[in-house]
């Protein structure tokens, strides 16, 4: 497996690709509000990653049609925006976005409640975002990627949820998806060493009941298998000497 390591030059054009990202996240979140709709939120996506003179990484992706992966709810991942999906307070929104700057990419998710949600849901985002934390903590030079998916894994499961399996982070660069896979489980000390100059995608999926996940008739939206809340947070993460650095987190 060829994992390429990014040189100096290379990271400074990704730190600019993430810190696009984290802004347009930004603005995006407080969007969410109820009664706007999923549409809006891409469309506003769109305007941001143009006026900030980069590219959206998701559209036309494998014929993905919009710039914003929109979530909802039971949807775990790669929601459609449609002008018919209007948010409800107490709706969990999962705002999945990455950008192409000079051609380097980044990519990030969050997971935004609408309005006031319930103490479950939020119990839930919070162990997900957590579960990034961890990750991130174990991305030290000489780890290993299965430290990684063991972080989060241990983390939730803790909390009496499942880690969705079908879907991982990845490499990122060049390209959105790169070697190597970054499962959301796994066995500590297991698989590739991390070094210095590796960039990563860690994006933990988190739902309440089952792991399993099922595709809606548009070929791209996963949801949760029985229904169920599911939460999603992500980051672009460089490998230092020092340790991780994120890429696509507020300065």
């Amino acid at each position: 497996m060829s994992v390429e390591l990014k040189s100096q030059t290379e990271i400074a054009l990704m730190r600019e690709a993430g810190r696009i990202v984290c802004e347009v996240l930004d603005a995006l979140e407080q969007a969410v509000a109820p009664g706007v709709t999923t549409w809006e939120l891409d469309a506003l996506a769109a305007k941001l990653t143009a006026e900030k003179g980069a590219k959206p990484a998701f559209k036309g992706y494998m014929g993905f049609p919009c710039v914003l992966c929109a979530s909802v709810n039971e949807e775990v991942v790669h929601g459609i925006p449609s002008k018919r999906k209007k948010l409800a307070e107490g709706d969990l929104m999962k705002l999945d976005f990455g950008v192409v700057y000079r051609g380097w990419y980044g990519d990030a998710a969050r997971t935004v409640p609408v309005g006031k949600v319930s103490p479950e849901a939020r119990a839930l985002v919070d162990a997900t975002r957590e579960s990034l934390q961890k990750a991130i903590q174990a991305m030290q030079p000489g780890n290993r990627i299965g430290d990684i998916g063991h972080a989060v894994q241990r983390h939730v499961e803790a909390r009496g949820y499942s880690v969705v399996r079908g879907f991982t982070g990845h490499g990122i660069g060049r390209k959105l998806h790169e070697q190597p896979e970054v499962p959301n489980h796994g066995q500590a000390g297991s698989g590739m060493k991390l070094r210095p100059g590796m960039v990563l995608a860690v994006e933990p999926m988190v739902n309440q009941g089952t792991d399993e996940v099922e595709l809606l008739e548009d070929e791209w939206t996963a949801v949760t298998a029985d229904g169920k809340l599911s939460a999603h947070f992500e980051h672009t993460i460089l490998i230092t000497e020092r340790g991780p650095e994120v890429l696509t987190r507020r300065a």
